[in-house]
């Protein structure tokens, strides 16, 4: 997307860098949880650089693998919105700050970057994407309420997220949309 817009490099690496650790960086800060993970870990800066000029040099022919994308975007989502979970959960946030700060971990960088690209976010209007990030977080919180031990909940969880995400995709699943009168 920076490349479509135009941008030099620092500006690639900048909307790379801000897609890839925004979501973690928004969820720490309202929670107050320091240092931020890529303030602790610095590597994840030169990671996600490397990446996104990778991905950038690349360009050509990963757009041949658009599906593999999706793939991995959908298994990312759901992932990060349990890490997201388990990281507010240490906070001893309220199951539902847990739940909203997942949703936040999953989705927030990709919001941030098509702001930064000058565009509407698409998950804010993009086949039910945000929606997933919260019923994977509802349903790993729910069964580590249950009890059910957490490498289960976390599998349990992935795959239900995963396979809603792709069925969102393949049938092009959204959420109403309000029309003015």
């Amino acid at each position: 997307m920076a490349m479509r817009r135009k941008m030099d490099l620092f500006g690639l690496a900048l909307v790379g860098t801000v897609t890839a650790l925004g979501g973690g960086s928004i969820r720490d800060v309202l929670l107050g949880h320091y240092p931020l993970g890529w303030v602790a870990h610095p590597q994840y800066l030169a990671i996600t650089v490397g990446a996104a000029m990778v991905a950038a040099l690349m360009a050509r022919w990963l757009a041949r693998f658009e599906s593999a994308f999706l793939l991995l975007d959908a298994m990312g989502l759901v992932a990060f919105s349990i890490i997201g979970c388990d990281v507010a959960a240490t906070t001893g946030a309220h199951v539902s700050v847990v739940i909203l700060m997942g949703m936040i971990t999953g989705i927030a960088g990709g919001l941030l970057r098509d702001i930064l690209c000058n565009q509407v976010p698409l998950v804010l209007k993009r086949d039910l994407y945000a929606t997933v990030a919260l019923l994977t977080g509802a349903l790993y919180m729910g069964q580590l309420h249950l009890g059910v031990d957490q490498h289960v909940a976390t599998l349990v969880a992935l795959t239900v997220g995963f396979c809603v995400r792709l069925l969102a995709i393949r049938l092009a699943l959204t959420l109403p949309v309000l029309k003015e009168r």
